[in-house]
């Protein structure tokens, strides 16, 4: 009877003290992987890959009153059609070189009304700059345009996704800058865009700038040599088909094997 009181003393407390211990917490179940990013949409272009030399040459804040009837003197002698991103200004003071440009079959962008870096203004004022500038070419021509270069390059994310989604422009940045603007002359001008185009480029210039006239002659006649066919903005977009996915690597590919070492001849 002792014995059992004993073993009865000593059992109690064990059984206590194993009822107090926490439960056991439950083994944490795998992690799910995440979704991948969803890629954000692109909304400009500044090049594209097609099947064939295509090239869109581009010509930005003009119209000139001298110098953007001799480009277009130029353009017609080689049978070229390129794209005007006009500025609203002075697409106002010279709605006639416009209206040459069209028949002659080139395209007219919107490059807004006084070059200002949108990126730095509020949208009612991107707004404004766009739409002043569709309405003066639209007076001009009798169409609206469909395609928009900011100034610069330069655009917010929100004004890139307003522009393209809410106002229906396609924006146009470029793949071949010969930097014009600072006038480094018609040599310097031209071998940079001879040495930078590929089929699908887009090559900016500005017909604003006596030197840029100048160095056009030479690289229309060495693009032509190139192989080079010319068309708009659009017509290019048109022709851009995807880009072909990487060639796989092979696996397992044999090595070679090495050659077995010759000992040079005595004689030799």
């Amino acid at each position: 009877m002792l014995r059992k009181f004993r073993a009865l003393f000593f059992l109690v407390p064990a059984m206590v003290a194993l009822a107090q211990q926490p439960p056991p917490s439950p083994s944490p179940s795998p992690a799910k992987p995440k979704p991948p990013p969803v890629p954000e949409q692109k909304t400009t272009v500044s090049s594209v890959h097609v099947d064939g030399p295509y090239i869109a040459l581009t010509f930005d804040d003009g119209p000139n009153e001298k110098l953007t009837p001799r480009l277009l003197d130029l353009l017609a002698q080689h049978h070229i059609h390129a794209t005007f991103f006009v500025i609203g200004e002075n697409a106002a003071q010279y709605p006639e070189i416009l209206q040459r440009a069209v028949r002659e079959g080139h395209e007219i962008g919107n490059h807004t009304w006084s070059h200002p870096n949108l990126a730095k203004m509020s949208e009612e004022n991107v707004r404004s700059q766009i739409n002043r500038t569709e309405e003066t070419i639209t007076n001009a021509i009798g169409s609206g345009p469909t395609l928009f270069r900011p100034p610069y390059g330069s655009l917010t994310a929100r004004q890139k996704h307003f522009i393209h989604d809410e106002l229906g422009y396609e924006i146009i940045l470029w793949e071949v800058d010969p930097l014009d603007w600072k006038r480094p002359g018609p040599n310097i001008v031209s071998s940079r865009i001879l040495k930078e185009t590929r089929p699908g480029s887009i090559v900016l210039s500005h017909d604003i700038h006596a030197q840029t006239i100048q160095a056009m002659p030479a690289t229309f006649t060495e693009l032509e040599a190139k192989g080079f066919k010319f068309v708009t903005v659009s017509e290019l977009l048109k022709l851009r088909t995807p880009v072909p996915p990487p060639t796989p690597k092979p696996v397992n590919a044999p090595t070679a094997t090495p050659s077995p070492v010759v000992a040079p001849s005595p004689n030799g």
